[in-house]
């Protein structure tokens, strides 16, 4: 039996486009190309019934390297703590205070975006600090 090689990881959420485009700016993705016969996504967007505008949107690593991010529209919000989170891996290979450094200036860079910083985690014996964040929907990740 083959093993699958490609996953998506799908969001649920009350706004796709805009939680969308903020992770194609954490992770430097794309987000979906304009169907043809029309000049942009938007363009192609508003051309839906209502109540199908901005029900997705989808976000793809341009090397093809790392999986789609799908995210879809749900009619309930968020109650409780994710059950999966994603680490972004900003810092990989640093460590003390040159690590911590790199995580705090990336997430200056996503609040401004619109992500909320939640806590620095400090290193202990085990692992290495880490930064837990919220992208602009409360969806819990990692700054690692």
């Amino acid at each position: 039996m083959a093993s699958i090689k490609e996953f998506q990881v799908t969001f649920d959420c009350a706004e796709p486009v805009r939680v969308g485009r903020f992770w194609c700016e954490v992770l430097g993705y794309v987000g979906p190309a304009a169907p043809e016969g029309f000049e942009s996504w938007d363009a192609y967007d508003r051309s839906l019934p209502a109540e199908q505008q901005g029900s997705w949107f989808a976000c793809s690593d341009p090397t093809g390297a790392g999986p789609r991010i799908y995210l879809q529209r749900v009619p309930e919000g968020k109650v409780v703590k994710n059950r999966l989170h994603l680490d972004v891996r900003t810092a990989t290979g640093l460590v003390g205070e040159e690590r911590v450094r790199v995580l705090e200036a990336e997430c200056e860079r996503l609040v401004a975006l619109g992500g909320t910083r939640v806590r620095l985690l400090v290193a202990d014996e085990e692992n290495e600090s880490c930064l837990v964040m919220q992208d602009v929907e409360g969806n819990e990740f990692c700054l690692d």
